[in-house]
């Protein structure tokens, strides 16, 4: 009878553990995130007035074809690389469809670097005025970054991708082929993936330790309960405006568990989601931590799953 009542116990206080751990999980790594600045609701051209012009607001009615959004942090260095395909990507397009319309949204993250001067200098040299640059005072993290811009953008197809230029950028062509079939009643999301290469011929390269994190990541996830996807973490997604409308006004995350949180409120409100495969190389110059953002992610991942199990955050339906 001993043996029992000190098992019981045993097992009583560990419930106990773990129960306040998952309550300290939810209380210090819930994401507050912060109310624009008064300067953030603006962003840079090169237009003839030389002056800041007032975002637009995911709500009002598209008035371009393609909305790009590109979360930058520190990236002088980088950020011309993708620039540059991007600049290349448009041109052909046009010579293929000369009425196609876009904007390039540049989300400087509060960076310490020459970020947003770059780009407007490219801007310059190259007469972009689809360019906008808007500078945040204070950094929020990749996810922050991608939904602010989310929400002040005017595409119909509106799509996020890394300022490092990893994706090819024409692989956009085939995320909006499938998303258009894929589409239902306004609303899909097309990610692009890493993982099925070997079905498609397109061509990543990773190191064998981001290879295995990811792998390892993967699994956790769907031990948390987001399946279906094989690769959530892709830096390259594009969303129907109406898909976007119902996702990004709901997100709470900043940092870069973001992309689980996107997957979590298109399942939560039946958006169709489609995997495409993508050509991607790994950049050297990551902001990325392998040790400490791996655990960061894995206890922010917890938090979100535990917020939306518990009812903390709720999903409305406003379509």
């Amino acid at each position: 009878m001993g043996s029992l009542h000190l098992a019981l116990l045993s097992i009583s206080c560990l419930v106990s553990l773990l129960v306040v751990g998952l309550a300290l999980v939810v209380r210090f790594k819930s994401p507050n995130p912060r109310a624009r600045e008064e300067s953030e609701n603006y962003y840079l051209c090169i237009d003839e007035k030389h002056e800041r012009q007032r975002l637009g607001d995911i709500n009002s009615e598209p008035t371009v074809d393609l909305s790009i959004i590109v979360p930058a942090y520190n990236e002088e260095e980088r950020l011309p690389v993708l620039l540059n395909d991007v600049h290349d990507y448009v041109n052909s397009r046009r010579t293929r469809e000369p009425g196609f319309s876009y904007e390039l949204i540049i989300i400087d993250d509060g960076s310490q670097d020459k970020t947003s001067e770059v780009a407007m200098e490219f801007a310059q040299i190259h007469g972009i005025r689809e360019l906008k640059a808007v500078k945040h005072v204070v950094n929020r993290g990749k996810g922050g970054a991608v939904t602010q811009g989310m929400l002040c953008a005017q595409g119909r197809y509106m799509m996020f991708c890394d300022a490092d230029g990893a994706t090819q950028f024409s692989d956009i062509d085939e995320l909006l082929e499938r998303a258009k079939i894929s589409e239902r009643d306004g609303l899909v999301i097309a990610i692009g993936s890493r993982n099925n290469q070997a079905l498609s011929g397109t061509v990543v390269e990773r190191s064998h330790v981001r290879a295995f994190l990811q792998w390892g990541f993967h699994t956790y996830v769907t031990i948390l309960g987001v399946r279906g996807v094989r690769d959530t973490q892709c830096g390259f997604k594009l969303f129907s405006r109406k898909a976007a409308r119902l996702v990004f006004p709901k997100m709470h995350v900043e940092r870069f568990i973001f992309d689980i949180e996107i997957l979590l409120l298109a399942r939560y409100q039946d958006i169709p989601v489609v995997e495409v495969p993508v050509n991607w190389h790994e950049v050297a110059g990551s902001k990325m931590s392998i040790v400490r953002d791996s655990i960061q992610m894995a206890l922010d991942l917890l938090a979100v799953r535990l917020n939306y199990l518990l009812g903390n955050w709720t999903v409305s339906d406003n379509r």
